[in-house]
């Protein structure tokens, strides 16, 4: 998992093979992999940079729970809104590492 950033910086990156880390989907519906894992575009990872964490790889479905705290609460509100009637909807989930053996965040260093 990675922002668009760091991620096309690691496209270009070439093993001593010459052959990309990155290897597009070979098929319409397969994600493009990374070391032969899938690679997750996710803009609130950091930029890439000195000291920065900016790439967590891992198997998430072992090391992280993603918990459903309620189910989703809708208040009709007739009232403020006249003569129209408003509906909010909300929806409360939450997360937490289970394993950190599962995840890993890889830390680079300068230039």
């Amino acid at each position: 998992m990675m922002n668009a950033g760091t991620l096309a910086r690691i496209r270009k990156i070439k093993t001593s093979d010459g052959n990309f880390l990155w290897q597009a989907g070979l098929a319409a519906g397969q994600p493009a992999t990374l070391l032969g894992y899938p690679a997750i575009e996710a803009e609130d990872m950091p930029d890439m940079g000195a000291g920065s964490l900016s790439v967590a790889f891992g198997n998430f479905r072992l090391g992280y729970l993603v918990a459903e705290r309620r189910e989703t609460a809708i208040l009709r509100d007739p009232y403020s809104n006249k003569p129209f009637v408003s509906f909010y909807a909300t929806k409360r989930i939450g997360g937490c590492v289970t394993n950190s053996e599962a995840i890993k965040l890889l830390k680079f260093a300068a230039n």
